[in-house]
Order: structure tokens, then sequence, then C-alpha cells
């Protein structure tokens, strides 16, 4: 291979004006991965790749690649003085070049070859390069984009199917492999319509070094992982997914990073993207190093590569990760491990002017879109607006109400009525966040065991009480997330090495179980009251929430519409309760819509025969009482029909 001269990058042909130095150094550019990185470029008569990367405290940076035999000293590139921008265009490298950065530091000889942290593309792991790539696509998803402001709405229905790509399914026939992109575009497009969820949600897409992370340990901010193909693949698979009417979240996760060497930290020889100090840099939980937040130029890096994801790939929401961690100096730190903030308190003030300008931003550039935290603690107004003193979220992960009910759930039914505040608890908070409910991967790994597998009883008491766990989930005012495989009830943990368990639905109560949340979604978008005020306090109100002897609840749920009524009544043990009265506000027929009891679902069968008629007597406070059949372990639906 002929070896590069050094005369042979041009520094004269740029994409970087003054102004994008200056914003970037300010920390208010927010499209830098128009200009930093490697971008294809035909100049002055050249083809070629235009290379640019933030190494403030190199002395040198040199581009290596399968284009020079890896060469580390024949590629230097310029730098573009205080703003610690080294660039340079190198004609002749093609599309699909691997390529990195060596850096030299001025620091103790410090050298090192990094991925770009703007590629686009890189090798599958564990191989490291970066890869020369565009993001041309033709999209064919118009329609959904149109109209996508309905569909992520806060009231409309938002029923999210959250999976890990890597997992959902295998190729048992070609060892056991994970689908591509395209494959699970095909495929994940028609179950996920089929079983009505609106949205799906990914474990995070972006490069990872280590599959065992999950994505959550992200080296790659703007690079689907190369796992599964290219970026236009992974293009393909939301593509498919919009032209389903099936929105897309991602897992984003700006909380924290990897340490591998090839990665963002120690950049160009000192703590360029990280805090220097552990107290503040390290995350002590996971190994990984903490964004400094208030550097300029990693708030231009971090919501850069936010708006990349809605931009390039359509993506209709984020939902950003371990929240909480970034919040809290203290978090998960002894005494004495931790630095307080300028005023004595353990909140990070970086942390939250960061998350306030991400939201403010994402909402500006992309108004239809949602932005989703996973906030573990008590945090004020984590989904308000930033002008009113809040986070500005979206929507924020209830974890409290999920591990409450899953405590309460996994209860003897013998005993749960001394634990009847675990149901009623989540009404006292219910509207003080615009809340999603979510049943997650989170719950069913590191020896959680499976959501059936949490359940009591024998195998027909699990089955039924994991049925009535969903349907007094999707009674509750808030967005609904499942994990892929609590949908047909998996035995076993989810485990990040195999398939899920797709034999179990030749088995009746699995496919019982499916068939009931594939209707409990479809009531759910059906039904305005089971969505429209899923935020406001009118679309919600008791019937009876006192009956721990019992272990029953009564609730009704309201549209905006006077006629949009449901009555919706739980019964946590594993006894028929005939006749049994509850207040109805409304006179005449109530239907039973839904009832998890159904032999179809797996249940005993038992039931209302289609409905109830109301008696003029006064009950719970209501001007009608409807005498009811409660199946075990169940919850029932009802539709108020007025006088027949």
């Amino acid at each position: 291979m002929k070896q590069k001269t050094k005369e042979e990058v041009i520094y004269h042909i740029t994409l970087l004006s003054e102004d994008d130095l200056f914003l970037f150094n300010q920390g208010s550019h927010f499209r830098l991965y128009e200009k930093l990185g490697a971008h294809r470029l035909k100049r002055e008569g050249l083809e070629g790749t235009y290379f640019a990367v933030w190494a403030p405290d190199a002395e040198q940076v040199f581009v290596t690649g399968d284009f020079n035999g890896w060469n580390k000293s024949s590629h230097p590139l310029g730098s573009r003085g205080r703003s610690g921008i080294w660039e340079g265009f190198i004609p002749g490298v093609e599309r699909g070049t691997h390529y990195k950065y060596h850096i030299k530091s001025r620091y103790k000889g410090y050298r090192v070859d990094k991925t770009d942290p703007f590629s686009f593309f890189n090798e599958v792991p564990p191989k490291t390069a970066s890869v020369v790539w565009d993001l041309e696509y033709i999209w064919e998803d118009g329609e959904w984009m149109q109209k996508r402001a309905g569909h992520n709405s806060r009231t409309a229905p938002l029923a999210i199917y959250e999976l890990h790509l890597g997992s959902w399914m295998r190729v048992h026939e070609e060892g056991n492999r994970p689908l591509t992109y395209r494959e699970i575009g095909r495929k994940l497009a028609e179950y996920v319509k089929s079983m009505g969820f609106t949205h799906v949600e990914f474990l995070p897409v972006m490069e990872h070094p280590f599959y065992g992370s999950w994505g959550y340990q992200s080296t790659g901010y703007f690079a689907p992982t190369s796992r599964y193909g290219t970026p236009q693949d992974f293009m393909y698979l939301i593509d498919r997914l919009h032209q389903e009417g099936i929105g897309v979240i991602l897992d984003w996760v700006p909380s924290h990073f990897p340490n591998d060497e090839h990665g963002l930290g120690f950049f160009d020889g000192t703590h360029l993207f990280e805090h220097a100090n552990p107290q503040k840099g390290i995350h002590q939980d996971w190994d990984s190093f903490i964004f400094n937040y208030g550097r300029n130029e990693i708030r231009s890096f971090l919501i850069s590569s936010a708006l990349y994801w809605l931009q390039a790939y359509h993506a209709d929401g984020l939902r950003v990760d371990a929240v909480a961690s970034m919040l809290y100096l203290d978090y998960s730190r002894k005494e004495g491990e931790w630095i307080p903030n300028q005023y004595g308190g353990r909140e990070d003030l970086e942390a939250i002017s960061f998350l306030r300008r991400f939201n403010e931003e994402v909402y500006r550039n992309h108004p239809h879109v949602q932005t989703i935290a996973e906030e573990s603690t008590s945090w004020p107004m984590v989904s308000r607006p930033a002008y009113v003193g809040g986070l500005g979220f979206g929507m924020k992960w209830d974890m409290g109400w999920m591990h409450d009910t899953l405590k309460y759930m996994s209860k003897d039914p013998l005993y749960r009525k001394y634990q009847h505040n675990l149901l009623t608890f989540r009404m006292l908070y219910a509207f003080h966040e615009n809340f999603i409910l979510p049943l997650s991967h989170d719950e069913v790994v590191h020896g959680k065991g499976s959501l059936l597998g949490k359940m009591p009883g024998d195998d027909w008491q699990k089955f039924a009480n994991l049925r009535l766990l969903y349907g007094y989930m999707y009674a509750q005012p808030a967005k609904k997330l499942i994990f892929m495989g609590g949908e047909f009830g998996q035995w076993h943990e989810w485990c990040h090495e195999k398939s899920l368990d797709w034999r179990l639905l030749q088995c009746g109560p699995h496919a019982g179980l499916q068939k009931w949340v594939q209707d409990l979604n479809r009531i759910y978008r059906d039904e305005p009251a089971l969505h429209e005020m899923d935020f406001e306090p009118a679309g919600f109100e008791w019937i009876d929430c006192n009956d721990n002897d019992s272990s029953t609840i009564s609730l009704l749920r309201k549209g905006r519409s006077a006629d949009d009524l449901l009555l919706i009544v739980c019964n946590f043990t594993p006894v028929p309760r005939p006749n049994y009265r509850v207040g109805a506000p409304r006179g005449g027929f109530w239907k039973e819509i839904l009832n998890s009891d159904a032999r179809e679902y797996g249940g005993s069968g038992q039931g209302n025969m289609g409905g109830a008629e109301t008696a003029p007597v006064s009950f719970h406070g209501r001007p009608y009482m409807l005498t009811l059949t409660l199946p075990p372990l169940a919850a029932v639906f009802f539709k108020s029909e007025g006088e027949r």
C-alpha cells in the first residue's frame, strides 16, 4: 500500500466557521454532528473525507486507518487555535474506511488511539475503529411524521413495548444469532401492531463495547451499534415501525460513560469529558465516568447527540436513564465521599441546568416528541416546564407505583388486606407528574425473577394474578410500559444472551395472557376514558378504595365527554364474590367490556353475563347501585350505556 505524505492533508477545506467555533465553546451549538467527526466531501475537484475532533490539550492529532496502513504519524490534523478543535481534509478516503484518532498529549508523553466521538458508524465490537459513513436514506414515513403530534400527545394512548434488540428474537438454526435491524423491522412491526402497543422503546442502541451492559455503557453517542447492521439498516427498522403506525422511543444515557481506553475518558490526556475529581467524576455503582455538565463543550456535545437521534433517525422520544444519579452529588456515596455545591447542598446545579437546557432544546426543535425521565426519587416537578421551576421532561416513570404494586402482588392473597395501602397510596401523588407506569427490564433481572414468577400461588393463580396486575395497571391514570416477554408470561428472568421463550405460546395459559394484553391495549386505545385525562385529576375517581377486608378496589375513569365513563373493579383474592355491591354515578345498563377471568384468557369463566343493570339505590355516596359478580383474582371493566 502506498504511504501517504503529510502534504496530502489539506487544511483550508473546512466545515467549521468562526460562528461554529464560538457557539461550540459557548455551549450552544446543538448540531455538531454536521461539523465534527468524519464527513465525505467533494471540494476543489477532489473527493475525500473531512475530519474534525475536539482535543484542546493535545500537542498533535493524527488520523490513522486502513487508508494509510494505520500509520500513526503520516496524516496530522491542523489546530483551530483556542477552540481546541483539530481538522483536516484527506483526499481519497472513501466511505467504509476504518479510522481512529491518534492523540499525542501535552502531558507526560501520553499517546492513545481514540474512536471518533462523532462517528456515525463503528466496527462490530470487540473491534473499536470508527468507520467513515453517511446518513443517506430515503424515508417512507411521511404520513406518520405529519400526524405524530397526535400519536405522541399527552392525551393520546401510550402503551409502550420495551425491548432489547439482541434478545427479543434469535435465529437458533444459525448459532443463536440475533436478528439484524432489517429482520427485526419486518417481524417487530407486525408483532407490535398485532398486540396493539402504540410505541416501542429500545434499550440503548448507541454503540457500546460491552454487550452485557445492554447499551447503558455507551461510547458512540452518534452511532447505532453495528452488531445488527448499518445506520441505514436501523433507519429502516424505525421506518417500518412508523409505516405501521408505531412510535419509537430510544433510551439515551447522558448520566455516565465507560472507562474503556478507546472511548471518551481521558480523551486528550486530560479529563476532557469527565470531572477530574473522582468524588464528582466517578460513578461508584457502575465504575464509570460522569460527564462534566458545567463545561460548555460537553453541553454542546450531549444536546447535539439528543437532537441527532430525533432528527437523523426520526425518533419520537428519548427516555433519559438514571436521572436521579445526575441530580444528586451524594448519589450512592457515603459522607465525606462527595463535594457539596456552592451553597453547601447535595443538588448538582450543573446537571440540573443541563437537563433543563436539554429539554428546552428538544421541545424547541421537535415539539411533537416526548422526553421521559427515569427518576427514582421524589424530586419535584420533573415533568413540569423549566420556566415554572421544573426539569422540563414530558413524562416520568412512576417507580413508586412499580415497587408498591409488585410488593403487594407478591403477597399471599390471605395477607393482602394488611397491605391495602400499597394499592391506594399512589393516588395521593398520581397527578404531581405526568407518569408512565413501568414494568421494565429492571424488574426481571439480577435474580429478581420474571413477573410471572413473582406471583404467588399455583400455576393457575400465578397467571390469574399477572392478568389482574395488568388489568389494575391499565385501570390506573398514567401511560403504560411492559418489557418484552411479560406480555405472554416468561417463566425465566430475562437473559440478554438468549431469545424470549416464544415456544411458550403453544401453551394455553401463555397464549391466554397474551390475548389479555392484546385486548387491554385495544380497550385502552378505543376508550378515551382510559387515556384522554391520564394526567388530570378529573379523569379518575375512587368508588371504594377502603374495602381492605375483601382486598377489592373499585374506581371510575372518565373522558372529556360525559359519555365516556368506565367503572373498574379489581378482586385481589382467589375468592369469587357474588352479589358484590358498588355505587354507580349513572343509572341504566353497564356493559361488561373486559373480564380477566374469561376462559379465552385462561380464567374460570365467571362474570356478569354481559353486564348489569343499576338499581335506584344510593350506595357509596352515588345515586345508583350495581350488584356484580367479582371473579377470583380478576379485573372487570364496565362501560355505561345508559338507559335501555
